[in-house]
């Protein structure tokens, strides 16, 4: 029996196999494809089926079209094809009627009938298959013609951030979760059916057919009751009895048939449902309505040719494997299906080095490169799409961008392809449009889209198979490179920049003129590689960027500056070497309570909380808050002092090595990890507790916290926030009363301040492990 999505990857096979495997792929679900001469397919297709018939789907492919055949079960219970166009534009034809769709419509089509997909460009499906008869049965015999683009009824709105959630989570999806979804869809789809229905040619009248369906739609709100008749539906339809059963008889089935077939139908639902296993057989029967156990058995065996009992031993054993076993481990599945597949989800094309070059020796690298597809810059959300999929215990390399490259253009950017795409700005546009989790039409100060409301890049995010809220994750951080300059004048060199900025914490304490002030100074990593030395250092002056809005400050990310208006002052810092402390400032898991977040403040999911000490060879942990986790990273810095005081650290774009744990609620072997509700780091000799002025600022400041947040943090709040958090890690974890906790805080935990530049200002605290004997 099938546990997961059974996932075939075209580009995995030689191109001269391509097309005839695309075509047996699509084969299991009644579709072939037509191509324009000469064009190979390319893209991924799997598919989920569970026991009692459902099918699940997700294709993704370049430009095609796809025509399904009229489906081979005759008899009348063809499946009703369900269809979310998660991506993609075109046509959708059969008999007389032709629909355009796009992206984010949901349509149906008949499988008793031809019809075809026209795509006129790459696209993305989800095709779930439902029983027509629960569907007709409702309807009547004259129904809505198929197929059909849903339109904008209730019902129909609501089915599609049902598809889209269950497109974004398809390799998660196994047979307990399909029972739940065919029977959602089938409702939704039904509802919006009944909205949208237009009379065909024979059978009844229009009137006939709007009583028909008011009339089933009156007995599927009372299926549960034993007592339901057409005595009891007669009076709260406004219909007589002998005009309803003339309803019926216009279906060619009769009112008690049509009740005991959708009560049947919604016990065996229920009976593959593991939710539902501890409920015995005859209480399934009884909730739907049969009052006699026997009754309900044979009915049961006539309508699906096995008993309920044996037909729920069969789910069950199904559902208690894929309890115990999971998906597929990533060692059951061909090499070249796993790298095509993770290739196509961090580059979104199927051209992948290692189709060309052979398996590896040495397993599969994971890798999400930098580009406009693959970082979010300025904000954090939930409902990002992953750029990564991984399991627990997964080695990850991500690269990443300092938003402060256009500092120096030449040395940081020019060179780089894939840095050159995600800054690319001109008077047409932005590659990378949204800077901030402010308006996309800067209507409040005017900045551009995202309004810098946010300033980082992050790479990601990571969807951790099987993470949920509750969870625990941890983050292990393998190794850290800085990213060497492509320009051929600097090729190889590495440089950063640090900005005495407007948000720092000296801004309006300076001493000389001019003031205020900002500077930027150009650092390079000495050949060491464990030292950086200053280059150069300029102030900013206004710059007005390629959509003509001018920039007093450096109040928007990624402006390019115009090298014209500035004075370089070289010979800076003269015989000061810089030691590096390479980390990432920003490590974030998306926060639960808004869509979009400021990467400014950091809080209890992490973020912005730039401590250097999460460097090589730390780990941090990270309290996880919405499902999958969706870890990003970005803000990468060679060095910062605690405090972080003039704004930045020395900002560099880096790459990280990281290794995935999850730990789930309350069972991680970590005594320390039960409970935790913020940001933690421990590092080979050191625990680093990070208390800030709001821990959750989203929840405790209302409406406006994201602007709240900079007028109420305070180094008061933020050292009370790390003392509790000390307090209870060390009540916890070394099971010590209250009174000891306070006496070994004061006596032997050092408290720092983290920064004052994040809006959420910081302390941690840092215990030594040493303080403690081994166990």
């Amino acid at each position: 029996m099938q546990v997961g999505p059974n996932v075939i990857c075209i580009d995995a096979f030689p191109v001269s196999r391509q097309h005839a495997a695309w075509l047996d792929a699509l084969a299991p679900l009644g579709l072939r494809c037509e191509l324009r001469d000469g064009q190979l397919p390319t893209g991924e297709l799997g598919i989920i089926t569970s026991r009692h018939g459902s099918r699940l789907a997700r294709l993704r492919s370049s430009a095609q079209r796809l025509a399904g055949a009229p489906h081979g079960a005759g008899g009348g219970h063809e499946p009703l094809l369900v269809t979310f166009h998660a991506d993609g534009r075109g046509t959708l034809r059969g008999g007389a009627e032709s629909r355009e769709f796009a992206e984010g419509d949901v349509s149906v089509a008949d499988r008793a009938q031809a019809f075809s997909f026209e795509q006129r460009t790459g696209f993305e499906l989800l095709m779930l298959e439902i029983p027509r008869e629960r569907v007709f049965m409702r309807l009547g015999r004259t129904t809505t013609r198929l197929p059909l683009v849903l339109g904008e009824t209730v019902a129909a709105s609501a089915v599609r951030p049902l598809m889209r959630t269950l497109a974004l989570h398809f390799d998660q999806v196994q047979e307990p979760d399909l029972v739940s979804v065919e029977l959602a869809v089938t409702e939704l789809v039904t509802g919006a059916l009944l909205r949208e229905g237009r009379n065909g040619d024979g059978g009844s009248t229009q009137n006939q057919a709007a009583h028909f369906r008011r009339v089933t739609s009156a007995v599927e709100l009372r299926l549960m009751d034993p007592d339901l008749s057409m005595s009891t539906i007669a009076p709260q339809t406004a219909l007589s009895q002998r005009y309803i059963q003339k309803l019926f008889e216009l279906q060619d089935t009769t009112f008690s048939d049509y009740v005991r077939l959708r009560r049947l139908d919604r016990a065996r639902i229920e009976l593959a449902d593991p939710r539902h296993g501890a409920d015995s057989v005859a209480e399934v029967g009884f909730r739907w309505g049969f009052r006699d156990p026997a009754h309900f058995s044979r009915a049961f065996s006539a309508a699906y040719g096995v008993s309920p009992r044996t037909f729920r031993t069969g789910a069950s054993a199904t559902s208690r494997n894929l309890l115990r076993r999971g998906r597929p481990r990533e060692k059951d599945v061909p090499h070249n299906a796993i790298v095509a597949r993770d290739a196509f989800r961090e580059t979104g094309t199927w051209e992948h080095p290692a189709l060309i070059a052979g398996p590896r020796t040495r397993g599969l690298e994971r890798r999400i490169a930098v580009g406009p597809d693959t970082v979010h810059w300025g904000y954090l959300s939930r409902s990002l799409a992953p750029a990564l999929r991984v399991e627990s215990g997964s080695e990850v390399v991500i690269e990443t961008l300092t938003q402060h490259a256009t500092d120096d253009h030449a040395r940081m950017i020019e060179g780089d392809a894939a840095a050159e795409s995600v800054f690319a700005w001109t008077r047409e546009g932005k590659n990378v449009a949204r800077r901030g989790a402010g308006p996309m039409n800067a209507s409040i100060l005017g900045r551009g889209a995202g309004e810098g409301f946010g300033v980082h890049i992050f790479t990601g995010p990571v969807f951790i198979n099987g993470a949920e809220p509750g969870d625990v994750l941890e983050v292990q951080i393998l190794d850290i490179v800085p990213r060497p300059s492509m320009n051929p004048d600097f090729a190889g060199r590495c440089f950063a920049s640090n900005v005495s900025a407007w948000w720092g914490y000296q801004y309006s304490d300076l001493l000389d003129d001019p003031k205020p002030r900002e500077t930027v100074t150009i650092y390079e990593m000495d050949r060491d590689g464990e030292h950086a030395h200053a280059l150069y250092r300029y102030r900013w002056t206004p710059q007005v960027d390629p959509s003509g809005v001018r920039h007093d400050t450096m109040d928007y990310p990624g402006v390019p500056v115009d090298r014209s208006a500035i004075e370089e002052c070289w010979d800076v810092l003269p015989d000061v070497r810089v030691p590096l402390r390479p980390h990432f400032g920003c490590m974030a898991v998306a926060p639960r309570e808004a869509d979009l977040v400021d990467s400014i403040p950091p809080g209890y999911f992490g973020g912005n909380f730039d401590n250097w000490r999460a460097g090589k060879g730390s780990t941090l942990y990270l309290p996880v808050a919405v499902p999958g986790a969706l870890f990003s990273v970005g803000d990468g810095h060679l060095a910062q002092g605690d405090g972080e005081i003039n704004g930045t650290g020395l900002e560099a774009s880096l790459t990280g090595t990281f290794r995935f744990i999850l730990h789930k609620r309350d069972e991680s072997k970590k005594a320390f990890l039960n409970g935790l509700h913020g940001p933690l780091l421990e590092t080979a000799d050191h625990f680093i507790l990070h208390g800030f002025s709001y821990p959750n600022y989203l929840r405790d400041l209302g409406r406006d916290a994201q602007s709240e947040i900079y007028k109420k943090s305070s180094l008061s709040k933020a050292l009370r926030s790390a003392f509790r958090s000390t307090r209870k890690f060390l009540m916890d974890y070394r099971g010590l009363d209250e009174d000891e906790a306070l006496s070994l805080i004061s006596v032997a935990v050092d408290f720092g301040v983290t920064q004052v530049a994040d809006g959420n200002w910081g302390v941690h605290a840092i215990i030594r492990k040493s303080l403690f004997a081994r166990d």
